[in-house]
């Protein structure tokens, strides 16, 4: 018995272990940043900070249990179907080059998977979470219900898998690792409480400026892309005015405040005039 609890808590113990020294590393980060350099003061112990602690250890560790399967589908597929000359071209890419196109591949399909969490009713209740936050900082990024997260990532890595770029096999992992990281690591920058300014920057790479108006309460449905605002300036959904920053972060509808209702949220009828509807829904 001791045995099995040994072999099985390892993994646990590292993973809790790697978690702790991420969230050590980006706290004295951002922390300091924000408090000297804030856009809008906020204390550093803010309105549901707790739950999104725990959201932050939710969103490493269930999200890979969640899209493996999906993952796999679709990598067997594109095998299936794409000609394998083509695979073949691809893999003669030198990595350097494939991890460029394969970022921004996966940052237009996350702009796609983004933009349907907030038009299609259903899955705006589970991203909904996420936009309930009426304060926005680096750990906001966290504030992820499982599932939304998991489509999320899925939507910016099947391209990426189909396409043949990357597989999730060992001998060809790692492209999709450093997409998942690059994406989580520039989701806590894109939300960092920082007033800084990014020049012509802000037209080529996200910003906290240009993610701040996808917070805001009014106007809704912009700016989705993650990495690449020009993304949503084709698409024509980029907003972000020179010198202004949103009066208000949220959502139009009541979230419930503890984690296990806000967990369960998403699976639950709307109650009529509730307003939990979409952002489309709301601009109208």
């Amino acid at each position: 018995m001791i045995e099995y609890l040994s072999i099985h808590l390892q993994p646990l113990m590292l993973d809790v272990v790697r978690l702790s020294i991420w969230f050590a590393i980006l706290c004295v980060v951002f922390i300091p940043l924000e408090h000297i350099f804030a856009e809008r003061p906020q204390k550093v112990l803010r309105k549901q900070i707790g739950n999104d602690l725990i959201y932050y250890v939710l969103s490493w560790l269930l999200p890979p249990m969640v899209m493996a399967v999906p993952l796999l589908v679709v990598a067997w597929a594109a095998r299936q179907f794409i000609p394998s000359g083509f695979h073949a071209t691809i893999a003669e890419v030198p990595f350097w080059a494939r991890a460029i196109v394969a970022l921004v591949v996966g940052d237009i399909g996350y702009y796609w998977g983004h933009r349907c969490l907030h038009t299609v009713p259903f899955l705006w209740r589970f991203h909904s979470v996420h936009h309930s936050a009426e304060d926005v900082d680096f750990l906001t990024n966290t504030r992820l219900h499982p599932l939304d997260m998991a489509f999320g990532r899925l939507s910016g890595l099947i391209p990426v898998y189909a396409l043949g770029l990357a597989a999730p096999t060992a001998e060809d992992s790692l492209l999709p690792v450093v997409i998942v990281l690059t994406g989580t690591l520039w989701g806590f920058f894109i939300h960092a409480n920082l007033r800084w300014h990014y020049g012509p920057l802000e037209w080529v790479i996200g910003t906290p400026p240009f993610h701040r108006w996808h917070h805001a309460l009014t106007p809704a449905n912009r700016n989705f892309a993650s990495l690449l605002p020009w993304i949503d300036m084709i698409f024509g959904t980029y907003h972000s005015p020179k010198g202004q920053s949103p009066s208000s972060y949220g959502i139009p509808a009541p979230m419930p405040g503890a984690l296990a209702d806000q967990l369960i949220f998403p699976f639950l009828p709307a109650p009529p005039g509730s307003g939990a509807v979409s952002r489309r829904e709301a601009d109208r």
